[in-house]
Parts: structure tokens; C-alpha cells; sequence
């Protein structure tokens, strides 16, 4: 049966990129359920890595369902950011209190969070006004033990929606597979991805490849995500969708062109 709701609960939305039948997404919506009345509404499948991509040439199209048993859920045939998009203007009956992304199976630390479907679908909450979470976890697998990313969760939702969250302003949420052992603020690191390609040739004789490759640090510090998660701790970031590089634009801001 559906869970019941009241107009004094907070409405929190939850989305993924990781589609919306994984287990990071369940597990994520009985961490909200305990704090408000839950709406589930993602991709109707795999959205990892599509950053913050959205649908401008084909309709979106949305199913409903009901996901154990006790969870409204939407399935939308579009990106993690449409899915937002979509439940803000069209597919919720009451607004969100609060959106959170995940729990995405694999890191979204350094330079991920530029490409993470998860982290896009909290940012563009973030953009239509509403204090927006993501949550993802290293492990990859898809029987990951969640235990320390539902926990974590439990602590910065609670922090979230007592606190709020400035305009502007997005929590990164990763967490090491296994039981949690503590949370600490953080930065994003400095890194890049050294790609390798890996070239076949189809029955046909046509060329495609295979993209491979491993995170680099062009950073130190402890207090970077990437270290403080090599370390078994969860790493907690605040970013925000405003990418003006400030220090620059105020050392040139008395030049003329």
C-alpha cells in the first residue's frame, strides 16, 4: 500500500542516475521516509556519467509505479536533470521540501562530479530553489553494503532540513562501502582522468572503442573528498552550479578590451 501522507510532512524528492529500480535508490528512499512523505521519481534506466544533460529533441514520457510496495514512484524517459525538471513542473502535487540524488554506486569525488548524473539531478534542484543532497557510494558493485551511505544520509538530511542550505549551494555526499565511520567536511580535488581507448573492430569492419581510464590527483591536502574517502572516512562538500572564476574576474575586472 502507499504510505500515508500529511500536509505537515516535509516532501522530499528522490532521484538517481543509476535508474530507478537500483538498490542505491531504494535504500535512499527509506532513509528519507523516516524524515517525510516520499515521491521517487528517475530515469527509467542506466544514466550514469550524462552529467547534466537534458532533453531538447524527443517528448519526455513518465510511468507510475509502486516501488516496495510503499513508495510512490515515477519512471521518466529522460536524464537525471529532466527527471528533476519534470517533477517540479509537471509530476508533483506538492513541491519538495527537499531533493536527494542517489545512492550512486561508485564515487563522485574530484572531477566525477562534473560527469555524475547523480550530482546533476541534486544541482538542478538546487537550481529551482529547493536544499538539494547527493549521495553516492565508492563501492561500484551493485551488492554494495550501503550501511555506512544510509547512515550518513540519515545525518546530513537531518542536518539539512533543520539547517537549510544557502542559496546556491548543493551537499556532495560520498561514503565508503561498509559501516560508517564518520563524516568530514571536505573539498573537491584537483584531478583528472588519464583516458586509455581501447580499439575493435565489429563484424562489419567497423572501428569503436571502449573508454577505460584512472582518476589523477593534481592536488594535497587531507581535507580533499578524495583523501579524506581513501582514508574510510565519508567526505561531505558543499558546491555550487556558479562557475565564475572570481579571483581572476577581479584582477581583470579594470581592464579594458
Amino acid at each position: 500500500m502507499p504510505m500515508s501522507t500529511s500536509d505537515n510532512n516535509p516532501v522530499i524528492l528522490v532521484c538517481n542516475d543509476d535508474g530507478i529500480f537500483s538498490p542505491g535508490i531504494r535504500a535512499l528512499a527509506q532513509v528519507a521516509d523516516e524524515f517525510g512523505d516520499v515521491e521517487i521519481i528517475a530515469p527509467d534506466r542506466q544514466q550514469s556519467a550524462v552529467g547534466h544533460a537534458v532533453t531538447v529533441n524527443t517528448p519526455l514520457r513518465s510511468r507510475s509505479f509502486q516501488i516496495d510496495g510503499r513508495f510512490n514512484g515515477q519512471a521518466v524517459t529522460g536524464t537525471p536533470a529532466d527527471s528533476v525538471k519534470l517533477a517540479h513542473d509537471q509530476l508533483m502535487k506538492r513541491k519538495p521540501d527537499l531533493v536527494v540524488s542517489g545512492i550512486n554506486h561508485g564515487s563522485n569525488a574530484g572531477i566525477n562530479i562534473l560527469y555524475s548524473g547523480t550530482v546533476s539531478a541534486a544541482t538542478e534542484g538546487t537550481i529551482l530553489g529547493y536544499p538539494s543532497i547527493a549521495v553516492s557510494c565508492t563501492d561500484y558493485d551493485e551488492d554494495a553494503d550501503l550501511t555506512g551511505a544510509k547512515d550518513a544520509a540519515r545525518k546530513v538530511i537531518g542536518y539539512v532540513l533543520s539547517e537549510g542550505l544557502p542559496k546556491g549551494i548543493t551537499m556532495n555526499l560520498n561514503v565508503p562501502a561498509g559501516p560508517l565511520k564518520g563524516i568530514k567536511w571536505s573539498r573537491q580535488a584537483n584531478s583528472r582522468y588519464v583516458e586509455e581507448f581501447e580499439g575493435r573492430v565489429d563484424p562489419n569492419n567497423r572501428s569503436y572503442y571502449w573508454m577505460t581510464g584512472k582518476l589523477k590527483l593534481l592536488d594535497e591536502g587531507d581535507d580533499l573528498d578524495v583523501n579524506v574517502l581513501e582514508k574510510g572516512y565519508a567526505s561531505l562538500t558543499p558546491i555550487q552550479y556558479d562557475m565564475t572564476a572570481y579571483t581572476l574576474l577581479k584582477q581583470k575586472e579594470d581592464i579594458e578590451l
